[in-house]
């Protein structure tokens, strides 16, 4: 194979989306119209410079690898410009076709439940070390003496929970176990939270050179009302859904459980480098003009191989949800695992490449084992 690896819209040297391309004098004067420019960042206009590009390269069909998101914008390539797909593999990356984020949020957050009790079933000793961090972070608040991060604002239980993010996949898991183990600092005259973790917080919180997974992290869900089960806004999702999973609200719970790819309201304010976008994350989670992501009646109708690697423990892109997407898409097949997390591409890539390679050879053979669609 010859490789094109797509620096798609607002990213690498596609026209960077950054704080400072977007909020540069003579950009956009305000935050309806930077908003309204990333709206045609997602999935269908990343879909259209692909082909477009292709097209430009005087290239016949090509294969597609799309992994988590890139998944999501397969999805679209199947709907909207089938003609220039031969094949497409996909690994932990089957969007719901329909329905609400919400749907999303209430299933990610039960993932990410069972992948942190598995955690500290296995470190014991680490939900000690979470409770204690937590803690400490809760009495330099009410002291009056927030405890400052690398990169600015103060470290709050909510920024601490995205630790959470290192459970999402097989090959940084352990760095979760030595940052917790490393959490406190014990050499001075009272406990105190080692750099190690402020340091790691900050690593998992820093969005500076890519605000555009906070900022347009729920959009890449949104669809108009019919498609998106009578609600068309994105609405903070994953901070309404906090109130059926109150284990994970730091409002409702003394230590709550780390969080995963969970984009709040407040992750917009709380980093100084970020607020400057604050208005247009709000406008984007309020909008309802939505354009539909997807084809359902042309994914129907499929006739472009298509094999999926579904990580059955996967907490970023849910084994159910994507099964019954599975079902949707004619003649895709399903290779449902659970020996890799969402990161199976860095843990085993080769030999994830070579079984969906052979799944979609033209002797290729496959399960599809999804439950009917819910919208």
């Amino acid at each position: 194979h010859r490789v094109l690896l797509l620096d798609q819209r607002g990213t690498g040297r596609s026209t960077p989306a950054t704080v400072a391309t977007l909020t540069a004098p003579g950009a956009f004067a305000t935050d309806e119209a930077r908003a309204e420019h990333l709206v045609h960042l997602r999935a269908p206009s990343i879909v259209r410079d692909a082909e477009m590009l292709r097209l430009a390269l005087g290239a016949g069909p090509w294969t597609t690898l799309g992994q988590s998101f890139g998944g999501f914008c397969t999805l679209s390539y199947l709907s909207f410009h089938p003609e220039g797909l031969q094949r497409s593999l996909v690994t932990g990356g089957l969007a719901p076709l329909t329905g609400h984020a919400d749907r999303v949020y209430r299933a990610t957050y039960a993932r990410m439940r069972a992948r942190t009790e598995e955690f500290f079933d296995r470190h014991p000793a680490d939900r000690d070390a979470w409770s204690e961090a937590v803690g400490l972070i809760r009495a330099a608040e009410a002291a009056g003496a927030p405890i400052p991060l690398p990169g600015g604002g103060p470290l709050t239980v909510g920024r601490a929970q995205g630790l959470g993010m290192l459970l999402g996949g097989n090959t940084r898991v352990d760095r979760l176990h030595w940052v917790l183990a490393e959490a406190v600092d014990r050499t001075g005259p009272a406990p105190r939270l080692s750099e190690t973790f402020l340091a790691a917080v900050a690593d998992q919180d820093d969005r500076l050179v890519n605000p555009l997974y906070t900022v347009l992290h729920e959009a890449i869900y949104a669809q108009p009302a019919d498609l998106a089960g009578g609600r068309a806004d994105t609405g903070w999702s994953a901070s309404r859904m906090l109130a059926e999973h109150p284990d994970f609200d730091p409002e409702a719970t003394t230590v709550p459980l780390p969080t995963g790819e969970h984009v709040m309201p407040w992750s917009v304010e709380v980093d100084p480098r970020l607020r400057p976008l604050a208005g247009t994350a709000r406008l984007l989670a309020e909008r309802t003009q939505w354009g539909p992501l997807y084809d359902v009646a042309a994914l129907a109708q499929n006739t472009v191989p298509v094999a999926a690697a579904v990580y059955a423990d996967d907490v970023y892109v849910d084994r159910d949800l994507s099964l019954e997407t599975a079902r949707r898409v004619r003649g895709l097949q399903v290779w449902e695992t659970d020996a890799f997390h969402h990161d199976g591409i860095a843990d085993d890539g080769p030999a994830i490449l070579d079984r969906l390679l052979a799944m979609t050879a033209a002797d290729g053979a496959g399960t599809t084992t999804a439950p009917d669609p819910v919208d």
